[in-house]
């Protein structure tokens, strides 16, 4: 109930507000998911990367499945998101993070997943895609050719740009299934990834490394591989799902931009990742596209609300 007298805008605005905890808990979760780019890195100090991307996916579907019970969900449609998520984003992105790219530039680019996904879903749908979408990519795109212009050949963003697809990818398999629990989702998709991510491991990797690997992985390691696992996805998924299940999704949503934030913020306190000018102009240049594709919507539903409204009465 909104306090007497608010005009009827302010009356919406109060519906939307987030409670200081529910705020807190989202502000954890991406918290999490950003400092999650660090954990990786940690981890690829001592296992090699297609290993580390298997320990994660075994480890996020036992013992959860155990617990949890399979999603609505076509096995056919589990083993596109598992594959896709699994093998394509963080297959790639581990293998990327080994030597190639930094935590903080890696969060960022990652991100460009939102693009991928609305041109795949244009092309699925045959929707057409609108001015600000156009200058969200235009903003977007500026920023990661200033970041390739100032990165060596071998620092490509290119691996990353696969894995932001794959995980846009996965996105359309998931929104073909609306209201399932995503939790759940990512749990049971999860038996697809683990048995590809460890036959990949075995070829390109070999036996002999990924068994030293094991035994040599002291508590630093599988404590990154828990990370991973419990922190990053049982975690993240169930309490993003929590929150978004109590609030709009348009007021949710946006608190994912402050990934990067977090991804570059920690990879500079803790690695010491330097944090060029030109690093700081492409974060910019992607975070404002990031930011314009997601609030744009958003502030277009007020905008229309607002002037749909009865204007009010001539005291």
């Amino acid at each position: 109930m909104a306090p007497l007298g608010w005009p009827p805008h302010m009356a919406a605005m109060n519906r939307t507000a987030i409670p200081p905890l529910h705020a807190l808990l989202a502000l954890a979760v991406v918290a999490v998911w950003g400092t999650n780019f660090v954990v990786i890195k940690a981890g690829l100090e001592q296992l090699p990367p297609l290993t580390f991307a298997a320990l994660r996916f075994t480890l996020a579907f036992l013992p959860a499945a155990l617990f949890l019970k399979r999603p609505d969900v076509p096995w056919p449609k589990l083993a596109a998101y598992g594959l896709l998520i699994g093998v394509g984003q963080f297959g790639v992105l581990y293998i990327a993070m080994g030597e190639m790219i930094s935590p903080g530039l890696a969060s960022l680019v990652v991100q460009t997943q939102a693009f991928f996904t609305i041109a795949l879903a244009m092309k699925i749908s045959g929707e057409k895609i609108r001015r600000f979408q156009l200058a969200a990519l235009g903003l977007a795109a500026a920023g990661l050719a200033w970041l390739m212009a100032h990165t060596s050949a071998d620092v490509t963003p290119l691996g990353l740009a696969l894995a932001a697809l794959s995980w846009a990818g996965g996105n359309i398999v998931a929104r073909s299934t609306p209201g399932v629990n995503m939790l759940g989702y990512v749990v049971w998709a999860s038996v697809f990834a683990a048995p590809v991510l460890w036959v990949l491991a075995l070829v390109a990797e070999g036996p002999v490394l990924v068994g030293q690997s094991l035994v040599a992985a002291d508590v630093g390691a599988w404590a990154a591989v828990a990370w991973q696992s419990v922190g990053n996805t049982l975690f993240g998924y169930a309490a993003w799902g929590w929150l978004l299940s109590r609030h709009p999704a348009a007021t949710i949503s946006p608190l994912s931009l402050l990934v990067p934030v977090f991804g570059m913020g920690a990879s500079a306190l803790i690695l010491g990742e330097p944090l060029q000018d030109w690093k700081l102009v492409a974060a910019v240049l992607v975070l404002a596209g990031l930011a314009l594709n997601t609030l744009w919507p958003a502030l277009e539903r007020r905008r229309t609300a607002l002037a749909s409204e009865p204007p009010p009465p001539v005291e």
